[in-house]
């Protein structure tokens, strides 16, 4: 799967208008697929609805729901349609829309003119499903006028549980171009999009649903591939998982998949965090990698070795209460530490002993081996930003630091505040000034490279919200890259997918509230076997399909 790209509400425009002037697509066929896929959609997602109210605007984006609609009644689907303004007003494409819904007659069909003929079809919201298809990509917020009446009208149902909403493009009063997690002004509530070619960006970083696992989908509708041009420098991280989907050579042995090593941990009177370099071991085991090691404080060797038999161990010097020593920066044990290993992963439960921070930046400085940077390890060097400099000036070494909200407010000179309002720049310039790969966690994890392009991951859950889940991250990051020494970028971008996809479908299977962060782990065979591209070309950026058969379809 090639990298799909967010494109801007201008950017889809021109694409349009390119498929049609420069391919020769017309733009009528566009809307022909457009709406064959948002009735494919609402047939395959609300397998159950037999009532179908649909509510069109004026532009093309009602012109797709007329059609849409057209094509439910014809599969037996009790539909009424709801047009928003006068039908003398339509043109181009939605008036044909129009045309054929209406000749011959394929369903109820209703011209709400005012806010107060609203009141007359409350009938309507009395459905299984209702498709919102009032405005889309080209709408300017706020709503207003028979749009905000139809938002109120919805929200006047008495209902005891919310008729389910299939958003065509977008919620209806969402800016296409909007990176922000809530919108500013009011908008439809939906249970499922489905937008068309490629995703814009309130498609990647909106919780455009009610639920996080409700779907968001991409259709193709006949855009080649060289109409979809964006300047944005954005992709969507899911397509990097075509890297773990190719297979492994017949003849490969252990050491085609390279060699983990990871640090930290400390055990001792200060406390006991053996089990986070643990689970990034474990992590990056299960990911793939053909060894890992565990380098731990002596003291919690017993503690790491536990986790699986199949990780090897090494002891490191430690401290009184438990920390990692200075004593393992002597060219012997470096030399026997390093030797053989293929990336690096330091951090997890690493503590920032004074002789920890020696051990740390110590190592960092005299290896070049790939590293990925987490927790404690980020602290450490964000409070020495001169050695950052150092790290990133070594050429091609591929530095991975991945870290959450405060990590990142540590590092950048910033209060949280400042990062969590702008995310995606401060991100992207973190990322070229300083020559790393930043992974800054949390809902809609950003991918930023050192070239400016950063992917948005559109997966993970609430349930991820605990101890060890960043923890399994690092070694999932860890044991892609030594696979994938050649192609880092899409390595971390798949690693940062798949992780969110697991504890997805841990979640479903199970629940928010009770599951640990290793318990997704059970479920990242399933992950790895997913493909977002279903045979129809449908592209799913959030939720999984309503059939479990697709779920793990190879």
């Amino acid at each position: 799967m090639n990298a799909m790209h967010i494109l801007s509400a201008a950017e889809m425009q021109v694409c349009d208008r390119v498929t049609t002037e420069h391919f020769g697509v017309p733009s009528i066929d566009l809307m022909r697929a457009a709406a064959n896929a948002v009735a494919t959609i609402a047939r395959e997602q609300f397998p159950r609805a037999r009532r179908v109210t649909v509510l069109c605007g004026r532009g093309n984006n009602g012109g797709d729901g007329m059609m849409a609609a057209r094509l439910l009644a014809r599969e037996g689907l009790r539909v009424t349609t709801l047009l928003f303004g006068e039908p003398g007003a339509l043109k181009g494409d939605a008036a044909i829309a129009w045309h054929e819904l209406t000749h011959p007659m394929r369903c109820a069909i209703h011209i709400v003119r005012s806010a107060h003929e609203l009141e007359q079809h409350r009938e309507a919201l009395a459905a299984d499903l209702i498709l919102d298809a009032l405005v889309g990509t080209g709408f300017k917020p706020p709503l207003k006028g028979l749009a905000l009446a139809a938002l109120d009208w919805i929200g006047s149902s008495r209902a005891p549980v919310p008729t389910p909403i299939l958003a065509v493009d977008l919620p209806s009063g969402w800016p296409a171009d909007a990176t922000s997690a809530a919108a500013t002004d009011r908008v439809f509530p939906a249970d499922a999009v489905v937008t068309f070619t490629a995703p814009k960006p309130a498609h990647v970083f909106g919780a455009l649903t009610r639920a996080w696992h409700q779907p968001i989908v991409v259709a193709p509708i006949g855009s080649p591939g060289e109409a979809i041009v964006s300047a944005l420098q954005l992709e969507w991280a899911g397509s990097a998982t075509a890297l773990t989907h190719a297979p492994r050579a017949a003849a490969a042995n252990k050491g085609s998949f390279g060699h983990v090593l990871v640090i930290g941990g400390t055990f001792g009177s200060a406390g006991g965090k053996a089990g986070a370099p643990a689970m990034a071991a474990l992590a990056a085991m299960r990911a793939g990698a053909g060894l890992v090691t565990a380098a731990v404080p002596a003291p919690a060797l017993p503690v790491a070795a536990a986790v699986a038999p199949e990780l090897m161990t090494m002891p490191l010097e430690a401290t009184a209460d438990g920390h990692i020593a200075k004593e393992n920066l002597g060219a012997d044990r470096l030399s026997a530490l390093t030797a053989g290993k293929t990336v690096l992963a330091i951090g997890p439960g690493l503590g920032q002993s004074p002789e920890t921070v020696k051990f740390t930046t110590g190592l960092l400085s005299s290896t070049d081996l790939p590293a990925v940077i987490d927790a404690d390890a980020l602290n450490i060097l964000a409070a020495k930003p001169v050695l950052l400099a150092k790290l990133a000036q070594k050429g091609k070494r591929t530095l991975v630091l991945t870290p959450h909200l405060g990590e990142m407010a540590r590092l950048a000179k910033m209060t949280t505040a400042e990062i969590q309002s702008n995310r995606l720049e401060i991100a992207r310039s973190f990322a070229q000034h300083n020559g790393v790969t930043l992974v800054l966690k949390g809902a809609r994890t950003l991918i930023a490279h050192p070239d400016g392009r950063v992917a948005v991951n559109t997966t993970g859950n609430p349930a991820m919200a605990k101890g060890g889940s960043g923890d399994l991250l690092t070694g999932l990051v860890a044991g892609l890259l030594a696979q994938h020494p050649s192609d880092p970028a899409r390595a971390v971008e798949a690693a940062v997918y798949l992780h969110g996809l697991a504890a997805d479908l841990a979640a479903r299977a199970g629940d928010e509230h009770t599951l640990l962060a290793t318990d997704s782990l059970a479920y990242l065979s399933r992950a790895f076997r997913f493909y977002s591209r279903a045979a129809n070309g449908y592209v799913w950026l959030q939720g999984l399909p309503a059939s479990p058969a697709r779920e793990a379809a190879r």
